[in-house]
Formats: structure tokens, sequence, C-alpha cells
């Protein structure tokens, strides 16, 4: 009897401190966050894992990488695009997002744009009552894959182009990406810019500040008014970085906070610091891994026998999703669509 009181009373003591303890812990603050730290949104993004990169423009029809600007509308013409079947395909492979080049350096749009007639809208294609961006959206949507846009800063055909009128251009066609085709989970800025180009038949070679030409500030707020929950990837962020390479691999060592005072979109120099990140960063900008499985960013029917190979394409995930950033895998159709 004796060994059950005991029993009983070691239960009860135990049972005194935990109850104590627990309402001991009410009055014990959480720990401080320490900063930098990844915003709702970042983490969304980077749950995501894997991404599907898109690259289709008249490029898959002259066999070029970056189209000069004085490309003929009428050659973009696919004859069998069905972009419910690109995203089954993505679905399938375990993909969760797509991002579309809307527009390449060569300035040719995949929407029927009121902006400028280097468009879907003079092609072929159903007729002139094109439209990839919303196909692509569309499509999307139907098989829950997050949609995201590419536009290319830089554009070889614009007759505006380095001058003032053209950031009033640029940001015209935002508004129409991201008021038309509803929600855009990441805006894609390409770091090349400026050099030659069409021009609008000038046929020159212009330079601009790659710093300050487009007012990234004002320009990344007017997106953000639009769509508070998009992030932005560029080459320095603000919400995801370049990895510096387009190999397939960050750093061994790939922290997401990065000294980001110094650093701006298109800044030479700076793949070192873009695939390792900052140990001691005071910004929290991950890094995306965007490679293409095959040699060209484009469909080119000469490289058809280089696709890389599935033992290929794991390595990649491993040192990519595997070292901490994501993946975006190009996957570009052919001239059928």
């Amino acid at each position: 009897m004796s060994h059950i009181k005991t029993f009983f009373s070691l239960i009860l003591i135990t049972v005194s401190v935990v109850v104590f303890f627990a309402f001991q812990q009410k009055d014990i603050a959480p720990p401080k966050a320490v900063f930098p730290i990844p915003s709702v949104k970042q983490l969304a993004w980077h749950e995501m894992e894997m991404n599907a990169f898109v690259h289709f423009t008249t490029n898959t029809f002259t066999d070029l990488e970056w189209g000069y600007g004085d490309e003929k509308e009428a050659i973009f013409n696919p004859t069998e695009a069905n972009t419910d079947q690109w995203m089954s395909t993505l679905k399938n492979t375990g993909f969760k997002g797509v991002i579309l080049t809307c527009k390449h350096h060569d300035g040719f749009v995949l929407w029927p744009s009121k902006y400028t007639e280097h468009s879907i809208k003079n092609s072929p294609y159903k007729n002139g009552k094109g439209d990839i961006v919303k196909e692509v959206s569309v499509s999307a949507k139907k098989y829950n894959m997050k949609f995201g846009v590419y536009l290319s800063p830089w554009d070889r055909n614009s007759a505006d182009y380095g001058k003032p009128e053209y950031i009033t251009y640029y940001r015209n066609q935002l508004k129409e990406l991201f008021t038309n085709y509803g929600p855009v989970f990441e805006m894609w800025f390409d770091g090349a810019n400026g050099g030659d180009g069409f021009y609008g038949g000038a046929r020159e070679k212009r330079s601009i500040n790659r710093k300050t030409y487009y007012d990234w500030p004002n320009t990344l707020d007017l997106v953000r008014k639009m769509q508070p929950k998009v992030v932005f990837f560029s080459d320095a962020g603000p919400d995801i970085r370049w990895v510096g390479n387009e190999r397939g691999t960050a750093g061994m060592t790939n922290w997401a906070p990065i000294v980001a005072d110094t650093l701006y979109a298109g800044m030479p120099n700076a793949e070192r610091l873009l695939n390792t990140g900052s140990e001691n960063g005071n910004k929290w900008i991950p890094s995306e891994v965007d490679v293409s499985i095959r040699p060209g960013w484009f469909y080119h029917a000469k490289q058809d026998a280089m696709v890389k190979t599935p033992e290929r394409l794991f390595e990649i995930y491993l040192t990519s999703v595997g070292r901490g950033s994501t993946l975006l895998l190009n996957v570009p159709p052919d001239r059928r669509g």
C-alpha cells in the first residue's frame, strides 16, 4: 500500500510541476528574429522548389538565340500550339509554376499589345487573333500551376530604346500583363541590357546606364500596386537573385542573405557574390538557378540529340534545390508549338 501511495504522490508532483511551468511559459516572450528573414511570399516561392521556363518567340523560327529586332511578324506561326499539353506535361513532371518569355530582347510580344506592331497580332497565328500569354495563363490555372512573366527590359525593336520615352512604353506593357492575365507569381527581369539592334530602323549600338535608366524603384512599385504578392527576380532581387551562372549550380555554400547595398541589376563581375550569397548579408534575397534542358534557350532542331539526360537533370536538382535554391528549368517548345 505504501508503494501505491508513493507512486500517486510522484504523479501529483509531476503534474504540479508541468502545470507550474505551463503557466510560467505564458510570461516568457518569444525569441526575437535574427534578421534578415524571408517574407511570406518569399517562403511560398521557395516551397515551390521547381518551376519551368518557356522560351518561345520569333527566335524559335529564325533559329537564333537573340533576335535583332527586325524580324517579320509573319514568321511566328506555330501550327499545333497546345498550351494544355504543355501544362499537363509540366504538372506531371513535378513543376509548380511556369514563366513565359512574353517578350525577349527582339521586342516581339506574345500578346496583342496596343503599344507595338511587333506583335503576335500581326502574325498568321490564329489569323492575328492569337494570344499565347492568355493561352498559357489559362492553361496554367486549369492545371493548378502558377503563372509567371518574363518581359525583357532590353528591346532591340523599339525606336525609343535608350530614351526616356521607352520607360513609359515598358511600363505600359507591364500594365497590360499585370491587369489582363490573372495572378502573376514571379516577374523575371533579364540582366542583358543595351547593345546593337534594329531600333526602329536606326540599326546602331545603344548604351544605357544599367543602374539608373529603368528607374527600378518606381517601375517595381508600379507592379506591386497592381499585384502585391508578386516576387521580383533580377541579378539583384529585390526578392530573388540570379545564381550567377546558367550551368544549374548554386554555390556549395549558398546563403539566402546577401550584402545588397552596392548590388544592382546588370552589375558586372558580381557572379561570385551571387553564387554564394553573404553570411552576414543585410537582405534576404535567395537565389534561383536558371538552366536550359538543351544547349540553347530556344528550340533548335540541330540540338535534338543534346537534351540533358535524366541523370544530369538529377545532378542539377541536387546542386540547385539541394543547395537551398529553387530550380527554373527551361523547356522550349518547337516550331509546332
